[in-house]
Order: structure tokens, then C-alpha cells, then sequence
């Protein structure tokens, strides 16, 4: 007497053959390893670039009638935050503000007044430097209008006051980027065009003729996705993490929180890839549809520099966008040390975007 098929035993046979022949792809390996690992390396190597923005803070004891404050308001690329000492000197620890600005009378009478600027070891360098020579830009501007006759109205203090906290470096940055880029990529891409082949060259056909059920030939081809995009998530986090210092706060916990967000945003990417791979009619209209899902997201999302930099008529659409989402995750857990548990808005928006792409997926994929 023959013995009931087993389903996982075919799932698994079918994620043994698909792993197999996305490692004998080229273009595959090249999206999902190599082109991010260019990125890492070029920026890693050279610092990055680009348009600065930051934020700051203005200390609550500053004078704010001064000219060098209603400066620093009217530079497009500077955000001012409030909040109190407590959150302000947490920022600071974890990066996510450059400077807090101390603007007082000078008690000498000359210069009249002194800029005091406090910082810590998180900040990036290049935005420290900028925003001195932004405050220098403004005090030339106002000594030329309103101070011809004196020496300047107003000095920064070289000394910076620096709390402790963690080196920023740009890898810090870049890196989360370029593995949302590679799952990206990977997720709609990668899935679109091998359900569209396997479906074209009657491959699902052939499997209807065989006992496996449908939903465990989705899940052997999703699966083997998966094992072949976290596993170039750990080479892309290794190497920047042994090559470049990529900081990981908490060690193996932080890695293994980042591999568990980017099985989340995997899961999601290759819903996208269901979708296109249902609506497309012909395998040359694959990449215009995928470009409309990744595109946007590669330029927007915070994947090469922050989002801060576009017009604040864009940065609502960006805020949309999952990969955002993702990025900002990513950053949070491996720099600022923070866990899974407080990136729950974060992973919440990637859950309503995963409900909704799924939906669709549903309805628009074809076996046939």
C-alpha cells in the first residue's frame, strides 16, 4: 500500500532546485551581491557626499533676537527641533542631531557676542564642519551690513563641547540602504520574472499533474528566495561590519534582529514581484513594471542620502514609501542600538503595505 505524498518533502525538492538555479544566474547574483557591495565599497572608501541636512537645536538659555539665529532659521537645509534637555542630549548620543547652538552676550563686550556649540562623537564630522562654516557665513553677512566699523559682532567658540557617544561613519549610513536595495531588487525582480518563465514555459503546468499542491509550490519558490537573498544580507552585513566598521551596537543581538526585519521587508518586496509577474503579458514589460515599484523607492527611500534633502512638498510621499521604513529601522537597531520592539511603527507600516500588496497579488496572479 502506497503511503499519503508528502507535501513538505516536494516543497523542500522544489527549494533545492530553484536555490540551484538562482546561484547559475548571473543577473541575479550581480542585483542581489555584487551591485550593493560596489556602492559599500566606493562610499566606504571615499566618505560619501552630496547635499548636507541636519538638524540641530538652539540651547533654551540662547538669545534668539540675535542675527546668527534668524539666519540659521532661513537655511533651507537646517531643521531646528524643540524639545527638552533630556531628548535633546539623547539625540545627541545617538547622532540623530548634529549640534546644540549657545548663542550669548560676551560679558568682554569683544566681540559682543559668543557661539557655543555642543556635540558628541556620534555626529557626523562633515555636518559639524558645515554648520561652523554656515554660522561663519552668516556672522560675514551681518558684519558686512549692520557692523562695518567693528572687527565682528560675533565669535564661535573652537571649543566644541562633545558628550560621549558613538563614531558615526558614513557606512552607517550607506550600508542599510544598499541591503534594502538588494532585497528590493531581489523581491520583485527575482520573483517576477521566475513565475513569469515557470508559467510561459508550462513548468506550473506540469506540476498540476503531479500530487503537490499549489500553495506548496509558492512556498518551495518562495523559500528558496528567501535562503539565497538573507544570505547575502549576512555577507553584505559582514563585510561592512569587518571591513569597514559598520557599527553593530549589540553584537550578534543586533545582527540577528536585522536578519529577522529583513525577512519582513523580503516577504514584502516579493509580493511586489507576484504582482508584476500577474499583470505582465509579455517577459519584455517585466522591467518597466518592476521599475515602477523599485525606482521610486531607490531614489526616495533614504537609500543613498536622507530623505531631509528633498522639498518638503516630496518628503510625504518618502514617508510612504516601505523602504523608507525599512531604512529607518535598519538604522535604528544597528546604530543607535535600538531593538524589534522599538521599531513598531516601522514594522507596522511594512505589515498595512504587506496586507495590501498581498491582496492585490491575489487577485492578479495567473497559473496559466
Amino acid at each position: 500500500m502506497k503511503g499519503e505524498y508528502n507535501q513538505l518533502t516536494a516543497m523542500l525538492a522544489i527549494t533545492k532546485s530553484s536555490l540551484k538555479a538562482i546561484l547559475r544566474s548571473p543577473s541575479t547574483v550581480v542585483f542581489s551581491l555584487a551591485f550593493p557591495l560596489i556602492f559599500i565599497l566606493v562610499f566606504g572608501f571615499i566618505g560619501g557626499g552630496g547635499k548636507v541636512s541636519f538638524t540641530i537645536a538652539v540651547d533654551k538659555n540662547s538669545d534668539t533676537t540675535n542675527p546668527v539665529f534668524l539666519g540659521l532659521k532661513s537655511v533651507p537645509g537646517i531643521k531646528i527641533a524643540s524639545k527638552s534637555d533630556v531628548e535633546l542630549n539623547e539625540d545627541l548620543e545617538k547622532g540623530r542631531l548634529t549640534a546644540i547652538v549657545n548663542i550669548q552676550k560676551n560679558l568682554a563686550q569683544n566681540p559682543p557676542y559668543i557661539i557655543q556649540l555642543k556635540s558628541s562623537e556620534s555626529v557626523n564630522p562633515q555636518n559639524l564642519q558645515v554648520l561652523k562654516s554656515i554660522i561663519g557665513s552668516i556672522i560675514s553677512k551681518v558684519d558686512e551690513k549692520a557692523y562695518p566699523n567693528t572687527p565682528t559682532f560675533a565669535t564661535i567658540n573652537e571649543d566644541v563641547q562633545k558628550i560621549p557617544g558613538r563614531t558615526y561613519r558614513t557606512i552607517d549610513f550607506i550600508l542599510p540602504g544598499q541591503l534594502g536595495f538588494s532585497l528590493l531588487s531581489a523581491g520583485v525582480f527575482g520573483v517576477a520574472f521566475l513565475f513569469f518563465n515557470l508559467r510561459q514555459q508550462l513548468v506550473l503546468k506540469r506540476f498540476y499533474a503531479t500530487p503537490i499542491q499549489r500553495s506548496y509550490i509558492i512556498l518551495g519558490e518562495a523559500l528558496s528566495r528567501v535562503i539565497f537573498q538573507l544570505s547575502t544580507a549576512v555577507i553584505i552585513i559582514l563585510i561592512g561590519r569587518f571591513a569597514f566598521h559598520y557599527t553593530l551596537v549589540h553584537g550578534l543581538e543586533t545582527f540577528l534582529e536585522i536578519m529577522v526585519l529583513s525577512f519582513i521587508a523580503l516577504i514584502l518586496f516579493m509580493g511586489f514581484g507576484f504582482i508584476v509577474s500577474g499583470i505582465a503579458k509579455t517577459e519584455s514589460t517585466i522591467p518597466p513594471l518592476a521599475n515602477i515599484v523599485t525606482l521610486p523607492q531607490f531614489l526616495l527611500a533614504g537609500t543613498f542620502f536622507p530623505i531631509d534633502v528633498f522639498p518638503s512638498w516630496l518628503q510625504p510621499i518618502c514617508k510612504v514609501l516601505p523602504l523608507t521604513h525599512f531604512n529607518n529601522a535598519m538604522r535604528k537597531i544597528a546604530f543607535e542600538g535600538a531593538h524589534l520592539s522599538d521599531c513598531l511603527t516601522e514594522i507596522g507600516i511594512l505589515g498595512l503595505w504587506s496586507v495590501v500588496v498581498y491582496a492585490v497579488a491575489i487577485k492578479v496572479f495567473k497559473w496559466e
